[in-house]
């Protein structure tokens, strides 16, 4: 059963939650007992190591958040 919290909806926009909520269930159903969910790729490491990191240079220092 799925209730309304807050707000009115409309009934089409009720309807369209339901369908979301209908098509999720069914791909779940359909997914493979006991297989593991595929990794979210927010908590992928090799997403924040795509560019090799700078070397500072010589004068690094000066560029740094406290004002001069």
């Amino acid at each position: 059963m799925i209730k309304v919290v807050r707000g009115n909806p409309t009934p089409e926009e009720l309807a369209a939650a339901l369908a979301v909520v209908r098509a999720r269930a069914a791909a779940a159903s359909t997914a493979a007992p006991g297989a593991a969910p595929a990794p979210d790729s927010w908590s992928d490491p090799a997403r924040i190591a795509h560019a090799r990191a700078l070397r500072p240079g010589p004068r690094a220092w000066t560029r740094t958040y406290w004002p001069t």
